[in-house]
């Protein structure tokens, strides 16, 4: 699933071509969206707020679309031959000189843009940490809401009614950095540990904002995502996905689990992250026999 950072660049570039130019053409699959209405009026903003993408028109109308697993937005030049089956297509729209197309994607609503404030899945979003400056301290309090205590760190993390933006690989990543085991409960953790997870993700969407590859692992390891030097050997990422390599920083084989009801793979050093990691008990973990691994 396309993480904030992505969202954000995807925002960026369909700004570029679709912003204050008028809509010649829309069109949504025949059972889908009927953006034929929003012909011949203009394209005011277009967003991302953490994993959603907004495109505001001039009539008052707002597109919402969310990518989930597979789906992605595209541009075209006009005439420009598509990189996708147009019976992919769930959105079009087309203005002088370019087309947006949207493939795959399942959201996708045509919308009175007055009531975004009041959309189900919108409203309830926490603070989008790539914002230049998130309210840490409302995603520290939703965090320590009654409804997340209960949850792993590493569930909290990805629970966008905390925060908006991070995803599975930023999920692992920063619990890696932090050395917080991703498995131990958020009432386990004190303030201080929590707030530090918030910034650090906050600082690696933030670096991540430009593109050319996502990356988390700058060095000196933990320093701030484009703070100059040589990467540790062999990738942008510490541990997502490395299940059975060695940890950069202490040469233990990463592993992985699922967990969740979404669910998803959670990616760990057992010897940077050993169980209550982070915590105040600290206690080491025993050999998992759910581990596994990627899928």
């Amino acid at each position: 699933m396309p993480e904030g950072d992505t969202l954000f660049r995807t925002a960026t570039v369909l700004r570029e071509v679709l912003a204050g130019k008028p809509v010649t053409a829309a069109r949504g699959r025949p059972d889908g969206v009927a953006l034929g209405r929003v012909v011949g009026s203009s394209v005011e903003r277009v967003e991302s707020v953490g994993k959603h993408l907004l495109i505001t028109f001039g009539g008052g109308l707002a597109l919402h679309t969310h990518l989930r697993m597979h789906g992605s937005w595209h541009r075209y030049r006009a005439g420009e031959r598509w990189r996708r089956s147009p019976a992919r297509a769930v959105a079009v729209i087309e203005v002088p000189s370019a087309v947006a197309v949207c493939f795959d994607a399942p959201t996708v609503e045509l919308l009175d843009a007055r009531a975004l404030g009041i959309h189900p899945a919108l409203a309830a979003l926490g603070p989008d940490l790539i914002e230049d400056a998130p309210d840490l301290d409302e995603a520290m309090r939703r965090m320590r809401d009654f409804s997340r205590v209960r949850m792993t760190i590493g569930e909290a993390l990805l629970d966008q009614r905390s925060q908006a933006g991070l995803g599975n690989v930023y999920r692992s990543e920063i619990c890696f950095i932090g050395r917080v085991d991703p498995f131990a409960e958020v009432a386990a953790f004190d303030d201080a540990t929590l707030r530090r997870s918030l910034e650090t993700g906050a600082r690696l969407l933030a670096g991540n904002r430009g593109g050319a590859g996502r990356t988390t692992t700058p060095d000196p390891l933990g320093a701030p995502v484009g703070a100059g030097g040589p990467r540790p050997a062999g990738g942008r990422l510490y541990v997502y996905g490395r299940s059975g390599r060695p940890c950069r920083r202490c040469g233990t084989p990463i592993r992985s689990r699922v967990i969740g009801e979404l669910p998803r793979r959670a990616y760990w050093c057992p010897g940077c992250q050993p169980e209550g990691a982070g915590t105040a008990s600290g206690t080491r973990r025993s050999a998992d026999p759910e581990e596994g691994s990627d899928a």
